[in-house]
Order: structure tokens, then sequence, then C-alpha cells
């Protein structure tokens, strides 16, 4: 008797690319960097580089979750650490290839250092801080989809990411950037980032949906995780 083979889907795969590209840049491109803007009424606001981007990441495990399921958003976040730990290692030996003796890789090595010297820690906190919030984001998504039966789509987007990203910027921050940044801007900066990527998810809440709905259509599924493992170190779906 031959066993049935899994089942395949159009979209999962590409789905997987983005989210480890979106995880990757995010990381490693604008964390180091605090950028700080003027803003009426509210004043000077401090804020990571990376704030426009990292969110979306945590869109596309809202959309993992709501469609395929935890198990399969699990996979991603594992692909994601994958990624990252390559990136941490290909950095660092690039980081201690001694230079060509001349003067421009003589100011550019400095500025490689400069760059990617601190990836081994940016990535060892975004990999605590991903894997945390985006298991905890997946979990209460999936939970509280099967407590309202498929309904309140937006509470259930937003509440979960109220929850995932408290931890995941808290610990970013704190495991990153503690000793690095003075303690008075770590604050300033964690509270600006969390309340913006609690906004960032609800503006775009309209596309989530759209996107969501498109991915159920043509996919023909529309998962509840009601018999789920949640133990999230395991590839089993």
């Amino acid at each position: 008797m031959s066993t049935p083979s899994p089942r395949s889907y159009k979209y999962y795969d590409l789905i997987m690319a983005a989210c480890v590209c979106v995880l990757l840049c995010a990381n490693l491109i604008g964390p180091a960097k605090a950028a700080q803007v003027d803003l009426p009424l509210i004043g000077t606001v401090t804020f990571g580089a990376d704030l426009f981007f990292f969110p979306i990441s945590y869109i596309f495990g809202d959309v993992l979750t709501e469609v395929y399921g935890y198990g399969r958003d699990r996979r991603v976040v594992w692909a994601g650490f994958g990624a990252l730990l390559f990136a941490a290692f290909m950095a660092f030996v690039i980081v201690h290839l001694p230079p060509a003796q001349n003067a421009f890789m003589d100011g550019y090595q400095q500025h490689v250092e400069a760059m990617f010297g601190n990836t081994w820690r940016v990535v060892a906190a975004s990999m605590i801080a991903f894997a945390a919030g985006s298991f905890a984001n997946s979990f209460v998504m999936a939970k509280m989809k099967v407590a309202s039966s498929g309904r309140f789509l937006w509470a259930r987007i937003v509440g979960s990411t109220a929850v995932g990203q408290l931890l995941d910027t808290g610990l970013f921050l704190t495991i990153a950037f503690w000793g690095i940044w003075p303690q008075e801007q770590l604050l300033a900066v964690f509270v600006a980032q969390y309340c913006f990527k609690l906004v960032w998810e609800a503006v775009l809440f309209p596309v989530t949906a759209r996107f969501i709905a498109f991915l159920k259509r043509v996919e023909g599924l529309d998962h509840y995780d009601r018999d789920t493992n949640f133990n999230p170190f395991t590839l089993k779906v």
C-alpha cells in the first residue's frame, strides 16, 4: 500500500523565501543605527533604523498561521534561524580575513568592522528575540482563531502582535545593545518601536486581510490548530 504524498501549496515556499529575506535584511542592515525624527506635538523620537521593515516579518507570521497553521509557520521560523546563522558565520569570516595591504583597504576594513563587527551579538539577540516573539505571536494567533471560530481577524492579528512584539523588541534591544547604548536611549527606542509596530500592523491590516483571503481561496485552505503540537523544537507539521 503506497503512502500518500504530502499536499503541496502554490505560494507557501514563496512566502517562506520572502519572510527569510525580510528577516535577514532587517536584522543585518538597520538595527545598529539609532535614528531620530522631530514630530509635531510629540517632539524628538528615537528609533532603530530597521523599524519600517522588520514588522513585515510578523505580518508574514500572521498570514502563515492564519492560512497554513502554526506548524508551517514554525518551519519558516527555523529557516530564518538557519539563514541568520550563516550570515553570522560569513560576517565573522569576512571581518577577520586579513585585508590587502593598501590605503583603500586600510580604511575599508575599519568600515567593515564597524558595520559587521557586532554581528554576532546582533544575530544572537535576533535569534533569541525572534524565536520568543514569533512563537508567541503564532501561538496566540492560533489559539485566538480556535476560540473565536475564525472571527475577529483584526483583533487576532493586533492582539498576537502585541504579545509577540513585546517579547521580541524587549529581548532584542536588551541583548544586542545593553552596555552599548545609554539606558535612556534603549528605553526611548523600545517605547517608540513597540508602539510603532502595533500601529504599523493596524495600518497594514487591510492589505494583510486581502492577502489572507486571496491565499485561502487559491490554496483551498483555512487551517485551525485544534490538535496541534505547539512544541517549538520540532519541524513536524
